[in-house]
């Protein structure tokens, strides 16, 4: 496991040189994604005719409560970094290929988007997409997506989508399970490097799997995925890590391919918020069954509504914006009863700008 001993290190002039540079790495991503989410919602309201939706706006107080949350998860970013939980360039790091290759297409894929929209057709997939064999609730046009997430576009399209919405703090929300998940292993000391074993679960186009690896640079890593197009831009993106690629499966969280007690340590990533409860459930109950004793899962998602009141307008808005049938479930839903329920203990919970953590931990 590597340490983190490094806690109580004196910063140096570097450290003070790469903290301006990241805030302004940072500040840069907020803004172009200020700047497109504006553009693009009054093209919306304009083209898909969604002006008429009842959105409400976040108060003064809401917004300098989103604007300390935000200033707080990057401090706790670079601090992880400074503290040897992932490497520094890991701050840094940044599709820029993707993002020169497809923002366009993010523009041009925009009016068959509103479109599906303006006709409320969030079942909509093309002839040549398959889609025998899915679940019915994995059959939605989430985000308006064309093809949902069964084709390369969606695939290719996402990870910019995402951090789009997320004002360049996709990643930066997705390394706070990072932390978490090394504390978790720390019951495993004595078991080899390359013997442990983490499964990203939903893993999608393998962002998360790509920051595990950097924090966990000899561990044995999984992912699954019900897109096999997902899978394949995961595979993309994986392969540019030097060491040892993850095993990629196509399966259904809910019904993990893998033996009882199998990993030391399971994530799972903004998906939740897309499942309807009953699927919610058997998730988590099969990642208890295939964690080991003594291992811990790590769930990232949004935030709810029962501990973030303030910023309630931007999580009813979400669903009205965007095609998502099952938030408004999910911001109320209890998921520490569903972890306790499959036999999980020692919950703990944190909420780091708008996104949620569950750390669940299966009795030794």
């Amino acid at each position: 496991m590597q340490s983190t001993s490094s806690i109580d290190q004196f910063p140096t002039p570097l450290d003070s040189l790469n903290k301006v540079a990241y805030q302004a790495f940072q500040q840069s991503k907020s803004y172009f994604g200020v700047a497109h989410k504006t553009i693009s919602t009054r093209l919306t309201e304009l083209f898909a005719r969604t002006s008429e939706r009842q959105t409400q706006s976040l108060s003064p107080e809401g917004l300098q409560k989103l604007q300390q949350r935000l200033n707080q998860v990057l401090e706790l970013d670079w601090q992880d970094a400074q503290r040897g939980v992932y490497p520094q360039s890991l701050l840094f790091d940044n599709p820029w290929q993707d993002f020169f290759r497809y923002y366009p297409i993010v523009w041009l894929d925009m009016p068959s988007m509103w479109e599906r929209d303006r006709e409320k057709r969030y079942q909509d997939f093309s002839p040549e997409i398959d889609t025998e064999g899915y679940p019915s609730y994995y059959l939605q046009n989430f985000h308006h997506q064309t093809n949902g997430y069964l084709s390369d576009l969606s695939a290719n399209l996402y990870d910019l989508q995402v951090e789009l919405l997320f004002g360049g703090t996709a990643d930066v929300m997705r390394r706070r399970i990072l932390a978490p998940l090394k504390q978790g292993l720390s019951a495993f000391d004595s078991t080899p490097a390359k013997q442990i074993r983490v499964l990203d679960a939903a893993c999608g186009t393998g962002r998360s799997l790509r920051l595990i690896r950097a924090a966990l640079p000899k561990a044995s890593l999984f992912g699954t995925d019900l897109s096999p197009a997902y899978l394949r831009k995961a595979n993309q993106l994986l392969s540019e890590n030097a060491g040892e690629l993850p095993q990629l499966i196509q399966a259904n969280a809910e019904k993990l391919p893998f033996l009882d007690n199998f990993f030391h340590a399971l994530s799972c990533v903004f998906t939740f918020h897309e499942l309807p409860a009953a699927a919610r459930q058997q998730v988590i109950e099969e990642a208890f069954r295939v964690t080991k004793p003594a291992g811990v899962f790590v769930i990232c998602d949004s935030i709810q509504a029962n501990d973030s009141p303030e910023l309630m307008p931007m999580m009813e808005n979400f669903p009205i914006t965007f095609h998502e049938p099952y938030y408004k479930h999910y911001i109320s839903d209890d998921l520490v009863a569903r972890l306790e329920k499959a036999g999980f203990e020692n919950i703990s919970t944190e909420n780091h700008f708008v996104s949620k953590y569950w750390v669940a931990h299966k009795p030794a």
